[in-house]
């Protein structure tokens, strides 16, 4: 897997991540935890796809 596939596979990935925590969010029974988890693996991403990019 090239470099670019896999940045522009992390992006997809943030993406639905982006969405999930939308839906979280709108839902009043979600736990602030599980909504807190998905942000953290939303900024992950986001550092993954900087590092690659930046390299």
């Amino acid at each position: 897997m090239s470099v670019t596939s896999h940045i522009a596979e992390l992006k997809k990935k943030h993406e639905h991540l982006s969405d999930m925590v939308m839906k979280a969010q709108r839902s009043p029974g979600t736990d602030d935890l599980a909504i807190a988890e998905l942000k953290k693996q939303k900024l992950k991403l986001k550092e993954e796809i900087t590092r690659l990019s930046d390299a």
